[in-house]
């Protein structure tokens, strides 16, 4: 009886096991997953967006201190879109005496939004993280006091940072874009709200991956947006918020991190943008305006955030990140027409590269910080001459390396943010490479890739998680 029990469960367990052995051959764990298609998670259609976001809704004031100043930095790349400050005068050559102090600091949302400032005021654009909203805040420049701040409920979850843009501010506007692509015009003085657009609803757009960094454009009191879906461009008058005039998207080129970018070549204003798809060019003027110029489909790279740096003889240099490398092109016109030739296009190892910031033209030359992938100089700040970008004139050494940091040029120097926190100055040459001093800014910085801004001597700078305001005149 033992014996046939013994045998008895040797047989079931060699069935058990047979079984097993089948289903572990046959059965398809995957078999309900298809190969992911174009369109098939409805991202970008608006009909999938069920949230009721009210842009603008909510205002409070906290004071009507304004300081009497009169130096600006209205936007992006400041007043002429080259991140060149070119009144200021009398800022610091070095730390010493170590007297440099933080004037006033807030702790933000994370992200890399930078400021804008108008005339005393600091405009900034932030996640707030407790209420689920992106606010603007207006601050005083001297004293970091918070004026104003108008904000609107949105769900946006973290994604290594969430607001990442600049304002732009004129004399009568304040225009954002949100991380989710959401437009506000507001008036500059008051805070009062004028109009806003949901362009990933409206133009059934497809928000870019960690969310969008293409800090607005107001130019003649337009809005100018680029969209991405059933739009490439629009213009939005701010005072009404009527649409203007759209530009088509035949190709479905979608929207890049970068910036639109105006430019007078052979006598004709145009918008320069770098779509996921290629670079365009829209008439800014005259019975054309809102036309298609020119494109260049040839530069197509998956991720872009550095913006087109357009020199006065029509060279155009392109850069992005992740291997994509760079781009020179040089921009024709005859009789009113315009077309593209490509001069330059290599690998982020071969030649000036970047991955976050646009580098700075000047004097004939181009600065900027080399990618992680970039070989040799990697993160380095460099210099090249447009006509050879592969050709590196001067780097900086070694063991000065800046990772995604902004920079920007005044009063003859390069005010360098590392990743961490620590304020680089280096001398304007196009000779060597000039290191004058550095300095820890943010104390335990990270991430610190947010573009500065400066007026009247004051820097407004920060790292993922708060913003500071230095004073760098002489004293």
């Amino acid at each position: 009886m033992n014996r046939l029990l013994y045998r008895g469960i040797i047989v079931i367990v060699l069935l058990a096991f047979t079984g097993l052995l089948l289903w572990y051959l046959l059965f398809n764990p995957a078999r309900e997953i298809v190969p992911s298609q174009p369109g098939m998670d409805n991202r970008g259609k608006g009909n999938a967006i069920a949230e009721n976001i009210v842009i603008g809704e909510h205002f409070e004031r906290f004071s009507n201190t304004i300081p009497e100043l009169k130096g600006t930095w209205p936007r992006f790349r400041g007043a002429d879109f080259d991140n060149i400050h070119k009144t200021v005068t009398g800022l610091i050559d070095d730390f010493s005496g170590n007297t440099l102090q933080i004037l006033w600091s807030h702790e933000l949302g994370e992200g890399h939004a930078g400021a804008a400032i108008f005339e005393g005021l600091v405009y900034l654009m932030d996640y707030n993280e407790e209420i689920r909203a992106d606010m603007l805040h207006c601050y005083n420049l001297e004293t970091g006091e918070e004026l104003w701040r108008r904000w609107y409920k949105v769900a946006v979850k973290r994604n290594h940072g969430m607001s990442r843009t600049v304002p732009a501010v004129t004399d009568d506007f304040i225009l954002t874009i949100g991380p989710r692509c959401h437009v506000m015009c507001v008036e500059r003085e008051t805070g009062d709200f004028l109009w806003g657009i949901d362009i990933e609803k409206e133009y059934e757009s497809e928000v870019p991956l960690w969310y969008t960094g293409q800090c607005p454009l107001i130019d003649n009191g337009k809005a100018i947006i680029a969209t991405g879906g059933k739009a490439l461009l629009i213009a939005v008058d701010c005072k009404t918020g009527e649409k203007l005039w759209e530009v088509q998207n035949p190709d479905n080129w979608k929207m890049s991190h970068s910036s639109v970018i105006p430019y007078i070549f052979g006598g004709k204003k145009m918008y320069v943008y770098c779509a996921i798809g290629g670079l365009v060019a829209v008439s800014a003027e005259g019975n054309d305006e809102g036309k298609v110029l020119w494109k260049a489909p040839e530069w197509n790279t998956n991720v872009i955030a550095p913006s087109p740096v357009c020199m006065p003889d029509g060279k155009i240099f392109l850069t992005a990140g992740y291997g994509a490398g760079s781009m020179v092109l040089q921009l024709q016109e005859s009789n009113g027409n315009f077309n593209t030739t490509v001069l330059q296009q290599y690998k982020p190892n071969e030649g000036l590269a970047c991955e976050q910031q646009t580098p700075i033209f000047w004097n004939g030359h181009l600065f900027g910080i080399m990618p992680k992938d970039g070989g040799a100089y990697r993160n380095q700040f460099v210099c090249v001459n447009p006509d050879d970008c592969t050709s590196i004139l001067w780097a900086s050494d070694k063991d000065q390396r800046f990772g995604m940091g902004p920079f920007i040029l005044a009063d003859g120097k390069f005010y360098l943010l590392n990743d961490d926190g620590t304020l680089h100055i280096i001398k304007t040459s196009t000779s060597g490479y000039i290191h004058l001093d550095n300095k820890v800014i943010i104390e335990d910085g990270h991430d610190a890739w947010a573009p500065l801004a400066l007026a009247d001597g004051y820097m407004v700078l920060r790292d993922a998680d708060k913003v500071v305001c230095i004073n760098i005149k002489n004293p």
